[in-house]
């Protein structure tokens, strides 16, 4: 499956968008994390299908609603990335 690496920037840290994010993801059925940097950006790796990729990245636009998104860079990487659920680190 398809592995994709997005670093989102904005008004992101301290409002709850690595939990919103991680709520999206599981029910759209992908596996991965999410983490803040210490740019003050969010990391997250996922792993799914090309469609639930696709759906995740429009919803991450969005994100809770204290959030302001003004940046997703997206980098696939290799699709042997081995992860059986989703979490959140820190």
């Amino acid at each position: 499956m398809p592995v994709i690496k997005l670093n989102i920037s904005g008004q992101v840290q301290g409002v709850g968008y690595r939990y919103w994010f991680a709520e999206q993801a599981q029910a759209l059925g992908l596996k991965g994390r999410v983490q803040n940097l210490s740019t003050g950006e969010v990391e997250a790796v996922i792993v799914g299908t090309d469609s639930q990729l696709s759906e995740m990245i429009a919803r991450s636009w969005q994100g809770p609603a204290r959030a302001t998104v003004q940046a997703i860079i997206q980098e696939y990487l290799k699709s042997d990335l081995d992860v059986q659920d989703f979490s959140i680190l820190r």
